[in-house]
């Protein structure tokens, strides 16, 4: 167990991977082992009616598989309405988001966790503003990251781009996920094979296809450091 808190990243090779599912499988798994975790989106884009309010449905997931509840504006300061590129969506609503602001909340979720899993939003270099991606706000948490692979066709570029990507940010991949997001893609497992040969980091999971996943039942192996 961790002596003091600590962050993990996780990215995917773009939107509609399956972010998410993984982010809150993962901090089931890191629950096993770590008594305090917590589940942050810095920027949820796309809000849902609940009740008498609007939130994001992958904050409310993070939530449920978190252990430890925490301020609202903590685990997702920036809730944009529409579903698009934060940056677009923020200028939409009139804000402005910045990496400081991000990472201030990521820092204030340390004194609440053991392990802070931080998820971004659609592929690596998502700009969040006109000078600034989340891939920046990765780099200033020095956080080891996690790279969900959907499988479906052009998965290899994506995931061998992206990971290029993020190891030339100076940040280190601790791990990717196979994510069987397209039910009838062909050579499923022999893409799999030839990204375990060429990305320098484990394979942690490979997740089936399902009409309705759920992250309690999904086994990921941990980064070996979080473990």
């Amino acid at each position: 167990m961790a002596s003091e808190p600590r962050s993990l990243f996780v990215t995917g090779t773009d939107t509609g991977v399956g972010k998410t599912l993984v982010s809150a499988a993962m901090l089931h798994a890191l629950a096993r082992h770590h008594p305090r975790v917590v589940g942050m989106k810095p920027v949820a884009a796309g809000l849902v009616r609940r009740g008498e309010g609007w939130i994001s449905e992958d904050v409310l997931a993070l939530r449920a598989a978190s252990t430890v509840a925490v301020p609202p504006a903590l685990d997702n300061p920036v809730a944009l309405p529409e579903p698009w590129s934060p940056h677009l969506a923020a200028a939409r609503a009139g804000r402005h988001i910045t990496v400081a602001e991000l990472l201030a909340a990521q820092r204030a979720l340390l004194a609440y966790a053991d392990v802070v899993l931080v998820e971004g939003a659609g592929g690596w270099r998502v700009p969040i503003n006109d000078t600034e991606t989340l891939a920046d706000l990765a780099v200033a948490m020095a956080a080891p990251v996690v790279l969900v692979v959907g499988l479906r066709l052009g998965c290899l570029n994506h995931a061998l781009l992206s990971a290029e990507a993020i190891q030339a940010d100076g940040l280190r991949l601790a791990g990717w996920v196979a994510n069987s997001i397209d039910p009838a893609m062909q050579c499923r497992d022999g893409n799999i094979a030839t990204l375990q040969r060429r990305l320098a980091a484990p394979l942690l999971g490979v997740l089936p296809w399902l009409d309705a996943p759920d992250p309690r039942s999904i086994e990921l192996q941990l980064p070996e450091d979080f473990r």
